[in-house]
């Protein structure tokens, strides 16, 4: 990377987003957005941030409010917390107008993973404008409950909201202090090596770390799940995308992403059946051939 840029922008409601820009050794007017995960932080993309800077990109990428260097929702710092994902649509639709017009003015590429490919979906659905093409990897269209019910998940985050509980800790989440987790008890990658480089990140910048997510997060969530999986949703999406599904998914339902791609008039799904959730930070076999489906499909638009 030959020059790297972080600063903040201001949210529509005047929160401070952190963004970060990273331009390629020789200059190219092709242009990323990259768009990270529920939880995660710039920090933790900068060898993606290179292969893609490798690649000839620029790369412009943020912490979703309320995550890593932005502005937290709530007073305490671990908890993980929107009220609706709509937040979301408007900071990144901030983010565009803001960060990314002021350096190119053709639509990006855009890269996400699990939360971001969620979000990147709704705004592939509102913004069919916004960006020339996706790779979305992982993403979130069904929450894995990890042998309850989803029905009694669904409706237990239901009742607590309506309680007055949408700003507590959803059950057990309080334990999801990263600074508490070891590789044998984390979900989402089998590659130590990349599982504990995040790990030695979070120690030394521990104000970015996150724990699990409130009762709110998890309600808003279900609720923008249920409007992506209405009839016609995915239907409406024209830009050129391709989804790739982890086969050892166990945070997001593997098979809600196979119906949704299955939806897409001008989708590709690649399912990569020995990856856990991240298949971005995995072991260097399965991501070589995520790199491989990345560069074909773009040989393609």
């Amino acid at each position: 990377m030959a020059h790297f840029t972080f600063a903040f922008f201001t949210a529509r409601d005047g929160r401070r987003i952190r963004y970060g820009v990273f331009e390629p050794e020789k200059p190219s007017h092709k242009f990323c957005v990259l768009l990270s995960g529920q939880t995660e932080f710039i920090e933790k993309y900068l060898e993606v941030i290179h292969e893609l800077t490798g690649r000839g990109y620029t790369v412009a990428t943020f912490d979703w409010r309320g995550q890593g260097g932005s502005a937290r929702a709530l007073a305490d710092p671990l908890k993980c917390h929107v009220g609706s994902f709509a937040e979301f649509d408007s900071d990144l639709e901030s983010f565009m107008d803001q960060v990314v017009a002021e350096r190119t003015a053709s639509p990006p590429l855009l890269l996400a993973h699990s939360l971001g490919s969620h979000l990147a979906l709704r705004a592939l659905h509102n913004h069919p404008e916004m960006f020339h093409a996706a790779v979305l990897v992982a993403p979130m269209l069904g929450i894995a409950t990890r042998g309850y019910p989803g029905w009694l998940t669904r409706v237990l985050t239901a009742l607590q909201t309506r309680m007055g509980n949408a700003k507590v800790f959803a059950w057990g989440m309080a334990r999801r202090d990263p600074h508490l987790i070891t590789f044998e008890r984390q979900l989402c990658t089998s590659d130590r090596t990349r599982f504990n480089r995040t790990q030695d990140i979070l120690r030394a910048h521990p104000a970015i770390r996150l724990a699990g997510p409130t009762w709110g997060w998890i309600e808003a969530a279900y609720r923008s799940i249920k409007e992506t999986a209405a009839p016609g949703y995915a239907e409406a999406i024209q830009t050129p995308t391709l989804i790739v599904g982890a086969g050892h998914d166990r945070i997001v339902l593997t098979e809600a992403t196979r119906r949704f791609a299955a939806r897409l008039h001008r989708g590709r799904y690649v399912e990569f059946e020995n990856s856990e959730h991240e298949i971005l930070m995995e072991q260097d076999a399965i991501r070589a051939r995520f790199w491989r489906e990345f560069d074909g499909f773009i040989e393609t638009l």
